[in-house]
């Protein structure tokens, strides 16, 4: 008896194996689907399309395109419960349906990861994952190895990069954005004054101030970054470096900004957080994962996988909340409270008391 599970357990971690070996085909066929923007045609026909339907729509009807290939694509995402297949009972050809997850992809939904699956399954994102093993044997960041130089400098550099680099990280802020804001109501009530530090072209602080007017908002970012940021209804852009300083307010939300940095220059920008912020009743609203080794939650084995993603990509990382009390604590915050709002990320409201 002893002999066979024996047995059955070594043909299960085989079967693992060979699953996580090829783990990239689901990844590769949900690039493919957004490329091919199999969930806009299907949404298109009201929500259920065939094969020959989808097929017809692909390069414009302008080629055929092959069918064969595009079932079998298909037929994995519907394994993976992407899409679903309806087989008629009279014998017409199947329906492939959207689900929750595909309507994700949309291209034109106000809420899409559509730009996010091409910019983390480019060639460009992906070569650094191959640089692991060397980054343990001798340090060094997986993206220089990769390239040459760091993810900052390529964006810099090279408009397509930039972006497709650019695109992923705006619709990923306007699902978070959303979350922030419906989980996060009391939070704003009692700022006069708030900025965002990494605000990028300003996409977040612009979304506060429609809903909290009363704020005086200030999106600050690098002086190349605000320079080409839109003008918003109360948004002042201001250029600058956080590790000099940082423009003096009651309040300051860094969303997904520290993750991409060590904890020596995580404490860097906290400290310049705590001299812009009144001692009395300032605080800084910080977006970010917080790992739990043990969590059961919806989102919680992603947070491990984005850890990974911070190795390929930054010299940053995701962080366990007590990794967060050291930085905090290094950077004068000895008061915390965690708030959950309905998103990958969580709140982290930090006061500068000494208490």
């Amino acid at each position: 008896m002893e002999r066979i599970e024996l047995d059955e357990a070594r043909l299960q971690g085989q079967a693992e194996i060979w699953r996580y070996m090829f783990s990239f085909a689901d990844s590769m066929a949900l690039k493919s689907a957004v490329e091919l923007r199999i969930a806009d045609i299907i949404y298109s026909y009201g929500g259920a399309a065939t094969l020959s339907q989808i097929a017809s729509c692909i390069n414009d009807g302008l080629t055929s395109p092959d069918i064969t290939t595009l079932a079998r694509i298909m037929r994995l995402l519907a394994r993976r419960k992407i899409f679903t297949i309806h087989h008629p009972s009279d014998g017409r050809d199947s329906l492939y349906n959207l689900t929750h997850s595909s309507r994700w992809l949309l291209h034109d939904s106000e809420q899409s990861l559509a730009p996010m699956v091409l910019m983390e399954n480019h060639p460009w994102q992906m070569a650094p994952w191959h640089y692991f093993s060397q980054c343990v044997k001798e340090g060094g960041d997986a993206f220089k190895k990769a390239h040459g130089c760091e993810i900052w400098d390529l964006a810099s550099r090279n408009p397509d990069f930039n972006k497709l680099f650019n695109d992923g990280l705006a619709c990923t802020s306007k699902v978070i954005t959303s979350a922030i804001l419906s989980g996060y109501k009391q939070g704003f009530n009692s700022i006069g004054s708030l900025v965002d530090v990494g605000g990028g072209t300003g996409g977040l602080i612009s979304e506060i101030i429609k809903v909290y007017p009363h704020i005086k908002c200030v999106n600050f970012d690098l002086p190349h970054v605000v320079s080409t940021a839109p003008a918003y209804n109360g948004v002042s852009h201001i250029g600058g470096d956080m590790f000099h300083a940082i423009p003096n307010t009651d309040a300051i939300i860094m969303k997904w900004i520290l993750h991409d940095w060590d904890d020596e220059d995580c404490i860097k920008i906290l400290k310049n957080c705590k001299k812009a912020i009144p001692k009395e009743n300032g605080k800084v609203i910080i977006i970010e994962i917080i790992l739990k080794e043990d969590g059961s939650g919806l989102f919680d084995e992603i947070g491990f996988i984005l850890d990974l993603a911070m190795i390929a990509h930054t010299n940053g990382k995701e962080r366990t909340e007590v990794e967060w009390k050291k930085i905090l604590e290094g950077g004068g915050f000895f008061h915390y409270k965690i708030i959950n709002i309905p998103s990958l990320l969580s709140i982290i409201e930090a006061y500068p008391d000494d208490k």
